[in-house]
């Protein structure tokens, strides 16, 4: 049976429009015509596809099951027929990102990275720093640590040491780090920040009775909600000390680790890969924020 595509595309506009003279002047044919095609599709398939209506169309239920299938068929032959006549074709790049990485630095920057790099077919798939490059089919993935994954490189993004962060109306009871002790104290499913903090503010570390998040972006929401006070990296959420959602009570930091751009070594690297890379390097240096005195491969003994 031969498709009638004339009759579809006719059918998808009067669809769209419920109107047959916008139709018609969508697709620069008179309304008889589109009436007629689509006068042909109801007999061929032996279903009304509209009601005429005294002020345009509606559709039967017949038509609302036909439609969606159409409309979602032309765009798919869109979309391939602008693949098949780009000058290059599209590289796809899977990449995982840690969220707070995602939304406090790379999502702002999106955009920047898409002008300058159109073939390149960027897919970010967000983690809470527990990832699989193998097993989720990742080219890349971006986490924090140390920068020792078990076969990777790892190239240094940024530093991101932790600052305690609250809401206003909670940091004006803290004076000095040592009001902190009677104090809601957010935890990360890394224990050990808290402690490093205080030792770093030289006070002994109480004991943190607050919530435990796997996510840095659900601790930082429940620190701007007044749910206590949490140690967050206070590079990746400037926005929300813009916004006045949190403040920084004090000005102690901790260095804790880095936020490292990985791969596995036992896969070749992809042009897309090297040019998100280079782009993610050039960004974090031109701003200020890479430290080019430290080393940029992992500490994976391997890579000795």
């Amino acid at each position: 049976m031969q498709l009638p595509l004339n009759a579809l595309r006719m059918f998808d506009a009067a669809a769209r429009h419920l109107n047959l003279t916008r139709a018609a002047q969508e697709l620069h044919v008179t309304q008889a015509a589109v009436s007629q095609h689509i006068r042909n599709l109801e007999e061929r398939l032996g279903k009304p596809l509209f009601r005429r209506l005294p002020r345009g169309l509606a559709l039967t239920d017949e038509g609302l099951a036909l439609w969606p299938v159409v409309a979602q068929s032309f765009e798919r032959i869109e979309q391939s027929l602008q693949q098949v006549a780009e000058p290059r074709p599209r590289e796809i790049l899977t990449v995982g990102v840690v969220g707070t990485f995602a939304i406090g630095w790379l999502i702002p920057r999106l955009g920047q990275f898409q002008q300058l790099h159109p073939y390149i077919d960027l897919r970010l798939l967000t983690h809470n720093n527990r990832v699989d490059l193998a097993g989720e089919g990742l080219d890349a993935a971006v986490r924090f640590g140390d920068g020792s994954w078990h076969g990777t490189r790892a190239d240094m993004l940024l530093r991101a040491p932790l600052s305690p962060m609250c809401t206003q109306a909670l940091a004006q009871r803290l004076r000095q780090p040592a009001d902190l002790a009677g104090q809601t104290l957010l935890r990360s499913y890394r224990m050990q920040e808290w402690e490093g903090w205080f030792a770093a503010a030289g006070q002994p570390a109480p004991l943190a009775r607050g919530a435990m998040f796997d996510s840095s972006l659900t601790l930082a929401e429940a620190a701007a909600q007044g749910a206590g006070i949490a140690l967050l990296p206070t590079r990746l959420f400037e926005h929300m000390l813009r916004q006045g959602r949190l403040v920084r009570p004090f000005t102690q930091e901790v260095d804790t680790g880095a936020y490292w751009l990985t791969h596995l070594r036992s896969r070749p690297v992809s042009a897309a890969l090297q040019t998100f890379r280079h782009w993610l390097l050039a960004q974090l240096q031109d701003e200020g924020n890479s430290a080019s005195s430290l080393p940029t491969e992992s500490l994976d003994p391997e890579s000795a």
